[in-house]
């Protein structure tokens, strides 16, 4: 799927690829952030850090009545105070999608999946 945007000077299409690779680096930039999470694990049941290169497996976005939500699944060091790190991901990714694409997101869903050490 793709995110489309009309301007005065035509149409912009993003695909979520794209979107899930900004929410990505956006979340990993955050302290107290291990990495991120595959989605898959719960119905494997094994914890996976996800390389750079994989952040897009770590992020879903959905559209839902041309509004964007996007939810993150992260791991998140031990020690650290698990509610502030969800809400400077999502106060991060919110404003990273607004910086760099120019979108809005309805909400952003932090699933913590582990804690490391």
């Amino acid at each position: 799927m793709t995110v489309n945007l009309k301007n005065e000077f035509g149409n912009v299409e993003i695909s979520n690829e794209v979107i899930a690779t900004v929410v990505g680096g956006a979340a990993t930039e955050n302290f107290g952030i291990v990495g991120m999470a595959s989605r898959k694990q719960v119905r494997d049941g094994l914890i996976e850090i996800l390389n750079r290169d994989n952040y897009s497996r770590g992020i879903v976005v959905r559209q839902e009545d041309e509004e964007i939500i996007i939810d993150v699944y992260i791991i998140v060091s031990y020690g650290t105070k698990i509610s502030e790190v969800s809400k400077n991901v999502q106060e991060r990714v919110m404003y990273q999608l607004e910086a760099n694409l120019g979108l809005k997101a309805k909400s952003v869903n932090v699933f913590v999946q582990g804690v490391r050490v």
